[in-house]
C-alpha cells in the first residue's frame, strides 16, 4: 500500500542508491585490469570454452555460455563482443580473434552480421590475461545464481587499462580512458618500476588509435591528462592530393568521430555555400580500410580547403580524458603515475600468490619424496611389511609404524608400482629432493623480496613487448607545426551596409553597389528600423522583443540589392514564433554599450562585450530586462546626449554618461524619468536627430527628472513609430 508519509529522501536511499551503486560498481566503470564486468565475463567464458587454443566457435555459442555468468540479453552480450573483436578495430590489440562482418568502429551506419553467422575465438595476447589463474593468482566468487565461479579480476600481465580504450557513462560519473602504445606503456611501466618518480612523458610519448590520425601534441596539455587524469587533445585526419586527377582522399580520421558524421557535415557545408571548392563527395570505404574521396575544382588548394575542415568539421576532434577507474569498490579519477602504482600493486600480489600457490605444490611434493627417501633406505623391509599384512587397509598404518613417516608418505609409497622399485627411479627420485630444495628457496626469495617480483614484472613486460608491440598509428604533429584555418585570411572584406525593416527583414548591400541603387523596396506596412556602415568581417547583434539577443557573422549572409525584399531572418536564425528583431548591431570589436529604455522611466546601459561569447553561440537569452515594456534602444559608440519623450508630450534632455553601466544583461537599470500616473515614455532620440531650438531647457541637472513641457516651436519632429 502507498505510504503518503514517506520522506523523498529515504525514497532515494532505498530505491536509487542500490541502483546507483550497481551501475558504477558492476557495469559503467572499469577496475584495475582494464575491463569491465561484462567484458570480463565474456572472456572468462570463452577462456573456459577453451576457446584459447581450440579452433573458432559460432559467436551465438559462445553468447549463450556468457550468460551463465552474465544475466543480460544476447544482444547487448553480442555487442560487447563486437568490441573485443580484431574485426571491429577498436581496440589497438583485439583480445578476440574475428571471422565474419563485425562491423567498424569508424563507421555509423555499417551493421554487424547476426551472431549466428560469424565465428570467434581468443586472440593470442588473450593468454596474457589468463596467465596463471588455475594457481589461486586472483580471488573468485559465485555467479549470480551460485552455481559457477568467475573471476573478481583477471591478472593481466600488463596494464591493459592504458592500452586499449574504456568509455563509460555511470550515475552522476563517467569516464572515459584513451588508448596508449603498448611497447610505450611497457616502457613507461619499467621505468616506472625502477624510478617511481621517473619523467612518464619521455616514455608514454602520446596516445595511440586504431583509426590513426594526426595527434596535435601538446607537452603542456598530455602533461595535465598524465597527472591529473581529466583532460584533452585534439585529433585530426590524415589526407592525401591527386592534383592530376584533383581529388582529395582521407584515409584516417579521429577515433571519436565517424566517416558519416564527417561526410554529413561536409555535405550541409556545401549546401550552405561556405564551401565552394568541392564538386562532389564520395565514401569509397572498402576491405582495404577507410576511404572518403573529395573532388575538387582546379586550382584548388588543397591544404587550405583541409585546413578550413578541419575547423568546421569533425575532420579534427577532440579526446576528452576522464581517467575515473574503480579502485576496489571506490570509483577514483587516476593520474598515469597513480594507475602504474595501483597497477604493479595489483600485479605484485597476483605474481606472490601464483608464487605461494607454487611453494605449497612444491613442499607437498618434497614432503612426499622425503618420506619415500625413507623407505629407500631400507626397501626390502617395506616390501616385507606389506607381504606380511593381510587387510589392504592396514598397509598404511604398518608403512607409518615401520619407518616413522606421516598418512600422506604412506600412501604416496603404497602406491608406487612394483616396477619403478629400481634403482635408477630411487636415484632420479633422490636428486628431485635436491632440485625441488633449490626451487622452493627461490621461490621463497620472491615472496619475501620485493625487487625480485619487480624483476618479474619487467621481465614479463619485456617479453611481452617484444612479442605483441607494434608501432604506432596515430602520427605526432607539433602544435607549433599545425597550421591552423584563419577564418578571417580567407574571407571577402568590403564595406556594405545592413539594413533592418520592421517585417524582419534585413539588408546587406555593399557601397559599390548602393552607389548605382534607388530607393530601397519595403513592405507597404514595413518601415525601416535602423541602418548601419560596417564590413563584411563583422558579427551582427540583432535584439529581439522576447528578450534575446541573436549573432550572425555577415559574411554569412549573401549580399543584396536595394530592389530586393532582403533577407527573413527566420531563414537566417532559428527565432521563437511570433518573435520579431527590433535592433540591429554590427561590430567588430564589441565596444560601446546598449541604452535599453522602458515606459516606466527606467533606462539600462550595458557593456557591449556583455554580448560577446568565446564560443560560436548564436543565442543569448535575457539579453535585456524582462519585467518593464521597451521603448527603445540605441547603440552608444560612446556617451552622448538623448531627448526622452512622453505620452503626456514632457521632453527631457540628459547625457547618457550619468546611467550607469550595469555588468548582467538583465538589469533594471536606473530611474532616468519620474512620471506622473497615466503617463509613460513613449519615444527616444538622440540629440542630434531633432531640432530644438532651446535644448539646454529641456536638459535635466540630474536624474531622475520630472521633464519639461514640449514647446509648440520644438514639436515640429515628425512622430517616430514605435517599436513594437
Amino acid at each position: 500500500m502507498y505510504n503518503s508519509d514517506q520522506k523523498i529522501t529515504d525514497t532515494l536511499r532505498e530505491n536509487y542508491m542500490p541502483y546507483a551503486m550497481s551501475v558504477i560498481i558492476s557495469r559503467a566503470l572499469p577496475e584495475i585490469d582494464g575491463f569491465k564486468p561484462s567484458h570480463r565475463k565474456l572472456l572468462y567464458t570463452m577462456y573456459k570454452m577453451n576457446l584459447l587454443t581450440g579452433n573458432k566457435t559460432k559467436s551465438a555459442n559462445v553468447v549463450g555460455q556468457t550468460m551463465k555468468l552474465n544475466p543480460h540479453g544476447d544482444g547487448a552480450i553480442y555487442e560487447t563482443m563486437v568490441r573485443l573483436t580484431r574485426g571491429n578495430d577498436s581496440l589497438l590489440h583485439p583480445f578476440v580473434d574475428s571471422k565474419g562482418n563485425f562491423a567498424k568502429h569508424y563507421s555509423r551506419d555499417m551493421a554487424y552480421a547476426a551472431s549466428r553467422y560469424t565465428e570467434v575465438k581468443l586472440d593470442d595476447i588473450s593468454k596474457e590475461l589468463f596467465k596463471d589463474i588455475d594457481k589461486n593468482t586472483v580471488d573468485f566468487m559465485d555467479n549470480y545464481d551460485g552455481t559457477l565461479k568467475e573471476p573478481v579480476l583477471l591478472p593481466v600481465t600488463f596494464p591493459n587499462i592504458l592500452v586499449n580504450p574504456n568509455q563509460g557513462i555511470a550515475v552522476g560519473m563517467a569516464n572515459c580512458v584513451c588508448s596508449f602504445n603498448l611497447k610505450e606503456v611497457c616502457d613507461t611501466t619499467i621505468a616506472y618500476l625502477k624510478n617511481p618518480k621517473c619523467d612518464i612523458t619521455e616514455t608514454l610519448i602520446a596516445p595511440d588509435f586504431t583509426t590513426g590520425g594526426e595527434l596535435i601534441y601538446n607537452k603542456e596539455d598530455l602533461s595535465k591528462i598524465y597527472e591529473t587524469g581529466r583532460g584533452s587533445f585534439k585529433v585530426r585526419s590524415k589526407y592525401r592530393y591527386d592534383k592530376k586527377n584533383g581529388f582529395i582522399e582521407i584515409y584516417e580520421i579521429p577515433y571519436t568521430t565517424t566517416a558519416e558524421a564527417i561526410i554529413d557535415k561536409i555535405v550541409d557545408l556545401i549546401k550552405g555555400n561556405k564551401i565552394r571548392e568541392i564538386t562532389d563527395l564520395r565514401d569509397e570505404t572498402d576491405l582495404k580500410g577507410l576511404k572518403i574521396t573529395l573532388d575538387v575544382k582546379r586550382n584548388t588548394d588543397a591544404d587550405s580547403l583541409m585546413q578550413k575542415l578541419y575547423k568546421m568539421t569533425p575532420l579534427e576532434d577532440s579526446f576528452s580524458c576522464n581517467f575515473n577507474i574503480l579502485d576496489g569498490n571506490v570509483p577514483k579519477v587516476m593520474g598515469v603515475r597513480e594507475i602504474l602504482e595501483k597497477w604493479t600493486e595489483f600485479r605484485s600480489k597476483c605474481i606472490i600468490r601464483k608464487t605461494k600457490y607454487d611453494i605449497n605444490k612444491l613442499t607437498h611434493k618434497l614432503h612426499l619424496l622425503e618420506g619415500l627417501k625413507k623407505i629407500l633406505l631400507d626397501i626390502d623391509k617395506a616390501i616385507e611389511i606389506i607381504r606380511n599384512t593381510e587387510k589392504d587397509e592396514d598397509v598404511v598404518p604398518n608403512l607409518i609404524k615401520g619407518f616413522g613417516i606421516d598418512e600422506i608418505q604412506a600412501e604416496y609409497v603404497a602406491d608406487i608400482k612394483l616396477r619403478n622399485l629400481n634403482k635408477q627411479y630411487i636415484l632420479n627420485r633422490l636428486d628431485d629432493i635436491e632440485d625441488l630444495i633449490a626451487e622452493l628457496d627461490k621461490l621463497d626469495k620472491i615472496v619475501k623480496d620485493p625487487k625480485e617480483v619487480k624483476k618479474i614484472i619487467i621481465s614479463e613486460l619485456k617479453e611481452i613487448s617484444k612479442k605483441y608491440g607494434v608501432d604506432r598509428r596515430t602520427t605526432i604533429l607539433a602544435e607549433d607545426e599545425a597550421e591552423v584555418y584563419n577564418e578571417a585570411e580567407s574571407i571577402d572584406n568590403y564595406n556594405l551596409r545592413v539594413f533592418l525593416t520592421s517585417d524582419n527583414y534585413l539588408k546587406k548591400i555593399s557601397h559599390v553597389s548602393l552607389r548605382s541603387s534607388g530607393a530601397q523596396k519595403m513592405k507597404d506596412d514595413a518601415h525601416m528600423i535602423c541602418e548601419w556602415d560596417t564590413t563584411n568581417v563583422s558579427d551582427l547583434v540583432l535584439i529581439s522583443d522576447m528578450h534575446n539577443a541573436y549573432k550572425v557573422k555577415l559574411y554569412d549572409i549573401a549580399d543584396c540589392k536595394a530592389s530586393d525584399w532582403g533577407h527573413f531572418l527566420p531563414n537566417i536564425i532559428e527565432m521563437e514564433p511570433g518573435e520579431r528583431i527590433v535592433y540591429a548591431v554590427p561590430t567588430n570589436d564589441y565596444k560601446g554599450s546598449m541604452l535599453y529604455v522602458f515606459e516606466n522611466g527606467r533606462a539600462a546601459k550595458i557593456p557591449f562585450n556583455s554580448y560577446e561569447t568565446k564560443t560560436n553561440r548564436k543565442k543569448l537569452i535575457n539579453a535585456y530586462c524582462k519585467k518593464y515594456p521597451l521603448v527603445d534602444v540605441k547603440y552608444l559608440a560612446e556617451d552622448t546626449d538623448i531627448v526622452l519623450y512622453t505620452n503626456l508630450d514632457k521632453v527631457v534632455v540628459f547625457n547618457t554618461a550619468s546611467v550607469p553601466e550595469k555588468i548582467v544583461r538583465d538589469t533594471q537599470g536606473v530611474i532616468v524619468m519620474n512620471l506622473k500616473k497615466k503617463s509613460i515614455l513613449s519615444k527616444v532620440k538622440l540629440l542630434s536627430e531633432v531640432s530644438f531650438t532651446n535644448p539646454d531647457y529641456y536638459r535635466a541637472k540630474n536624474i531622475p527628472a520630472a521633464g519639461y513641457y514640449l514647446k509648440d516651436e520644438d514639436n515640429t519632429e515628425s512622430e517616430q513609430t514605435s517599436l513594437f
